[in-house]
């Protein structure tokens, strides 16, 4: 059986989906100065690093960015096998802020869930929001994302996988599936 792979955001799309996230975030955000943005190894960091651009962009102002590794705090490694942590780069305090959570794709919800345990070793934000470029639905936990760049029903056994320019030398989504 041969794998079929459908473009789901072209270069073009995902750069348009990111700006109106990004409007999103900041209709929403009561203070940006106190808006603070941390990305989910592996492609959350750079996601989270295009949103605050274009926050920047958009309002004049800086946004600071982290990076959060969770390894450590999943609660299925058995399933999903052994990884190398990256590094956690929180270079702020947490305390009081606006936390925007940013991955790439939230499918059962764990990810979330352990980076929500992890943002406890950090700190206490005001408030924390989640943000994604794509929801695929199937959630097993009750996590569900402020901000949603594709909403795309999909099937348990298909992917979804999302470049970026900074490390995959293209910005696209696609769904691959039978």
């Amino acid at each position: 059986m041969s794998t079929k792979v459908v473009e789901i955001l072209s270069s073009e799309e995902l750069r348009r989906t990111l700006t109106r996230l990004a409007s999103q975030i900041i209709e929403r955000t009561r203070d940006l100065s106190q808006l603070v943005l941390l990305g989910i190894h592996t492609r959350g960091v750079p996601l989270a690093i295009l949103l605050a651009r274009q926050i920047e962009t958009l309002e004049d102002i800086s946004v600071s960015v982290g990076a959060l590794d969770i390894t450590f705090y999943r609660d299925d490694l058995d399933k999903i096998g052994l990884r190398t942590p990256a590094k956690t780069e929180i270079p702020f305090d947490l305390t009081g802020k606006t936390l925007l959570l940013v991955d790439d794709v939230i499918f059962k919800g764990r990810t979330i869930r352990a980076a929500l345990n992890a943002v406890n070793e950090y700190g206490r934000p005001e408030v924390i929001r989640l943000a994604v470029l794509v929801d695929r639905g199937h959630r097993e936990l009750p996590i569900h994302p402020d901000f949603v760049g594709k909403k795309l029903p999909t099937a348990k056994e298909e992917i979804v996988k999302v470049y970026l320019q900074d490390g995959d030398g293209r910005d696209a989504v696609e769904l691959i599936g039978n």
